[in-house]
């Protein structure tokens, strides 16, 4: 069940309702999904080009946007089972700079997870006309909210890479994510997500601490047993 506008926190933003505007679109514009045959029968969805179904989804997806630190250390668990050297380089590219610092944009730990308040991103998109928002379920009870990306809004995103390169950072950081979430439902990325420690020990209602240094430790040894594996073959 999503809970869209459930438990803000506290009041002092880390981003502005424009940043969070830009990189959701870019997120969803990455990550969208096509529609079933019944969506594009609807005449509001007449020029809907993909859809994000979830706010669950979107806030975990967001999640790792936001956080490199978390981003690279879920490349380095990903390494440790595959061992896939790429997956270690892309993790160092992240770890052995400012990055995580100067990219982190930290997000409350609530009951479903690591949440953020999108709305007034949200609604940015819906009136711009880049977006249509719907809620599946009852006026009681509203067991989805799904994001489905307009014509205009893709049109959009072309202009938002092509007139500023800075966003290129987003589009990148949205690919490698996708790549880590693959097919699983926001549910499954919750889970996922919380098998990190200092993400799962959060106390509820606090902003979710880096883990920068620990993923740096772990990046250092699986460089060094990788030193060692190709010493000992030499």
């Amino acid at each position: 069940m999503d809970h869209e506008g459930a438990g803000q926190g506290p009041q002092d933003p880390v981003t502005s309702r424009e940043q969070d505007a830009v990189r959701v679109l870019l997120l969803i514009d990455g990550a969208c999904e096509p529609l079933t045959g019944a969506e594009r029968a609807l005449p509001v969805l007449e020029h809907a080009v993909g859809v994000m179904r979830t706010q669950v989804k979107l806030q975990k997806l967001d999640f790792w946007l936001r956080n490199p630190d978390y981003l690279a250390n879920e490349l380095l668990t990903e390494y440790e089972a595959d061992r896939e050297e790429a997956l270690l380089d892309i993790a160092s590219g992240i770890l052995n700079s400012e990055e995580p610092e100067v990219r982190r944009y930290p997000m409350l730990r609530h009951h479903f997870g690591a949440y953020e308040w999108l709305d007034d991103a949200l609604a940015v998109l819906s009136s711009a006309g880049l977006l249509v928002r719907r809620r599946r379920g009852t006026v009681d009870r509203v067991r989805q909210h799904d994001y489905f990306l307009l014509e205009h809004g893709r049109h959009v995103v072309r202009e938002i890479i092509r007139e500023a390169p800075a966003f290129d950072y987003y589009v990148q950081r949205v690919e490698l994510v996708m790549r880590l979430a693959g097919e699983k439902s926001g549910s499954e990325l919750k889970r996922q997500q919380y098998l990190t420690t200092e993400y799962a020990e959060t106390p509820r209602g606090s902003r979710i601490g880096p883990i920068s240094e620990r993923a740096r430790e772990r990046l250092a040894a699986f460089r060094q047993e990788l030193q060692e594996q190709e010493s000992g073959a030499a």
